[in-house]
């Protein structure tokens, strides 16, 4: 018997017995000491098997409370479920803001920390960079605490703990003043712009989105979404390195509607209304697709795009949309941009698994020159000896998911596979 649940996408069914709504950190000390086999379940936004269990799922939706504003500090601690457009409108309305957002405002705080999902920005690390504090019930059920400021390296292990140290039910984040953002879109930037001014053209705004499908030798679309009080947003010209300015509004894959996207056109408006790429009142397309994503260094981006852009008789007949973003350097040690700026390389493929599955080897193949890291949530097909080698804090983390969780309660396929190399 199957709790019969799927993913946002519904390309993954879930394998879990049982589905647990708990409404307290105390009803959830209660599941895991009773449980044997437990994972923290969002907003089911992983296309792959990360957040599966064999016996139980317990669901965070009941964690959406803002529990405290800390003005001093200049923080937010929050339940673990709650989703980032729903935070953010709250956050705005009382003068804040977080850094950055993922391109759907509709995932949950916990879940994109957990992953290392992230925005764009060169200077901007991914969502998990601003929690400066989780509570989480560990696999003994005890509740702990950890914070940036009293556990220093075993925090930065903990943050991205792709769901293996226990169930996360508060997070502190630190913020940032409310600001206004503009988003303007430029279309048909050429390659060959790209591989002469890439550093100049990702710099150019607080956030930069990349969009191709691969063909012509373009970037059909690229979205620059600026601060309003940055002086290169008065000076934004009709064109960037030979593309032009969109005289409408765009959706990031041709012939879709654009009115799910938010605010474009170069109209200001609030940092949460602009920063993601959808609004929070849409529902996020139908979810008839499949998600990759690979992180290269920055130093390598031009490479690594060519290197793509060489696989496109493949890529294409498969591809709804790809883009590049930019994602600074962090110190979380389970981070695809763990020591280092990076690039992520994004695609957006049909729902056709048979087909993509033949796909990502090759684009696995041309990236592995630049280290390339998949993204946790997200589906690829590289072998965990090569994943596993990708991250020299693995051995710290794997004592660290040891020290919280002795009996391996939230250990699943993908830890076994991924983490600990049990395959």
């Amino acid at each position: 018997m199957t709790v019969n649940l799927k993913n946002w996408a519904g390309n993954y069914t879930y394998q879990a017995a049982r589905l647990h709504r708990p409404e307290t950190v105390e009803q959830v000390q209660e599941l895991v000491v009773n449980g044997s086999k437990l994972r923290a379940l969002g907003t089911r936004h992983s296309f792959n098997d990360i957040a599966d269990s064999p016996e139980d799922l317990i669901s965070l939706e009941y964690f959406t409370d803002i529990v405290a504003l800390d003005q001093k500090r200049r923080t937010v601690t929050v339940g673990a479920g709650v989703r980032y457009g729903d935070l953010c409108r709250e956050l705005h309305a009382a003068g804040y803001a977080v850094h950055n957002m993922a391109s759907l405002p509709h995932i949950s705080v916990a879940g994109a920390c957990a992953t290392a999902t992230h925005g764009s920005g060169v200077t901007h690390g991914n969502l998990a960079t601003i929690v400066s504090a989780l509570e989480l019930v560990t696999g003994t059920g005890e509740v702990v605490v950890l914070s940036r400021d009293q556990h220093g390296e075993q925090f930065q292990g903990a943050v991205v703990g792709l769901g293996g140290l226990g169930v996360v039910t508060q997070l502190t984040l630190d913020l940032v003043p409310a600001f206004e953002v503009r988003q303007d879109v430029y279309e048909n930037l050429s390659l060959a712009q790209v591989t002469d001014h890439f550093e100049e053209v990702v710099s150019s705004a607080y956030s930069v989105s990349l969009f191709t499908n691969w063909q012509n030798q373009a970037f059909n679309q690229v979205w620059l979404k600026s601060v309003v009080t940055d002086p290169r947003a008065a000076e934004l010209e009709p064109e960037l390195f030979g593309a032009t300015r969109a005289t409408r509004k765009l959706h990031p894959i041709p012939g879709i509607s654009a009115e799910n996207c938010t605010e474009q056109m170069g109209i200001p408006g609030p940092w949460h209304e602009r920063l993601p790429h959808f609004r929070l009142e849409y529902t996020p397309s139908s979810g008839e697709e499949l998600q990759t994503e690979y992180f290269v260094p920055r130093k390598h981006a031009v490479e690594a795009v060519h290197a793509i852009s060489g696989l496109s008789q493949h890529i294409a007949p498969l591809l709804q949309i790809s883009e590049i973003r930019t994602i600074a350097a962090d110190m979380l040690w389970m981070s695809p941009a763990f020591k280092q700026n990076s690039v992520g390389i994004h695609f957006t493929w049909e729902k056709n698994w048979m087909g993509v599955s033949k796909v990502l080897p090759l684009i696995e193949e041309a990236l592995a020159p630049f280290q390339a890291r998949p993204h946790w949530g997200k589906l690829f097909t590289m072998s965990p000896g090569h994943l596993q080698a990708l991250y020299p804090k693995l051995p710290e983390f794997q004592q660290l998911l040891q020290h919280y969780d002795p009996q391996g309660k939230f250990r699943n396929t993908f830890l076994d596979t991924y983490i600990f190399g049990n395959h």
